[in-house]
């Protein structure tokens, strides 16, 4: 069950980084979608390795093929989505050292102690390659909003890097900007800062944190259940799912600790029938349901843990050791990870509206 994310829209992640493929089962996806493995394809080119020089240099096509789900003209059957991509270019031999020796900061310990016993080679499930699964299962969320919510969009960006900040306001960022540079930053300035900053710590063999924001734009109000399933509660843990994300808040976040109340609440006025709020401190989210503004949150992630500097550490038999980092790494994981957060918050909003609907036929 922990592979196992959603209510309605549920999806099941499967397969090892080093294993002959990844995949993902979506139940519950509603029948009669238009879907292409094009589609798909197309988030997995955003997320594959090797797509510049300030990623892992793994070649891997990450072509999807749909086991199931999916009629041959092209439409969703209502039944279970086996979605596969092979993998094609692990290299396990780079990995030989780390079978008994615990890579500081990763899972290596940590699933030792759970299981009494790990995917040594790439760090298994723990490694990134899971999300392959998530990013296919969030194309296909995708499509499934644009027939059912067609004005919703979910856009994610690189805010930060280090300390280098790109100081764009989130209802001036497009997608354009953001796919046009390889750091998926939302300006040129920006981008050539980051860039300067990933290159220079995999240089010195060292990697580089950073922080996501993300935006969904033109969701109805009314989304979320509370009280445990509050929208906020569900994207926070979609989000802090994600490897290396340390980090979650929505709307004004930690900042919203230093206002006061006066200062803080979103005043209501009417536009036409709809209801609005003048600010937008709440992040699109009162009480745990959407209010129709757009949703707002950040996510923090971490330094990539494997670099290439000597650590000290233990073995599998508790003995002191050191240990370099080799095998082929992302200094820096936020240029890739903008596509996995799309996909969780298109995951999330995709599941939250077929609740709704039921809520509604109730």
């Amino acid at each position: 069950m922990s592979s196992t994310f959603g209510v309605l829209f549920k999806i099941s992640t499967w397969g090892e980084s080093h294993g002959a493929g990844i995949g993902v089962v979506i139940d519950g996806c509603p029948p009669r979608i238009p879907l292409s493995p094009g589609e798909i394809d197309a988030e997995l080119r955003r997320r594959r390795p090797g797509q510049s020089d300030l990623t892992t240099p793994r070649k891997e096509n990450d072509k999807v093929e749909i086991l199931s789900g999916v009629s041959d003209n092209g439409e969703t059957l209502g039944t279970p989505i086996a979605l596969l991509v092979r993998n094609t270019d692990a290299r396990s031999s780079a990995y030989d050292e780390m079978q008994h020796t615990y890579r500081p900061s990763h899972a290596d310990y940590t699933y030792d102690a759970k299981y009494g016993i790990r995917a040594w080679a790439g760090g298994g499930r723990a490694s990134a390659r899971e999300t392959i699964g998530r990013v296919a299962a969030g194309a296909v969320a995708k499509a499934v909003m644009h027939v059912l919510c067609p004005q919703l969009d979910v856009l994610a960006w690189v805010e930060q890097v280090g300390d280098v900040r790109c100081e764009v306001e989130s209802d001036k960022v497009r997608r354009e900007e953001v796919e046009s540079n390889e750091v998926r930053t939302a300006d040129a300035t920006s981008a050539l800062k980051m860039r300067e900053l990933i290159t220079t710590a995999r240089s010195k063999g060292d990697s580089l944190g950073g922080i996501i924001r993300c935006v969904v734009r033109n969701a109805p109000a009314g989304l979320g259940d509370p009280v445990f399933d509050k929208l906020e509660a569900t994207l926070a843990h979609a989000m802090l799912s994600i490897p290396a994300c340390k980090g979650f808040e929505v709307g004004s976040g930690f900042g919203s600790a230093r206002l006061m109340g006066s200062e803080h609440n979103d005043a209501f006025y009417m536009e036409g029938a709809r209801v609005r709020t003048r600010t937008n401190h709440s992040g699109g989210i009162q009480g745990g349901i959407s209010n129709g503004e757009d949703i707002l949150m950040r996510l923090a992630f971490k330094p990539t843990a494997t670099i290439m500097m000597e650590q000290e550490t233990v073995t599998d038999a508790h003995e002191m050791a050191t240990l370099r980092g080799k095998g082929r790494h992302d200094p820096c994981v936020l240029p890739r990870a903008v596509p996995i957060v799309e996909a969780m918050a298109w995951l999330v909003v995709v599941d939250h509206v077929l609740r709704q609907q039921a809520c509604k036929t109730l």
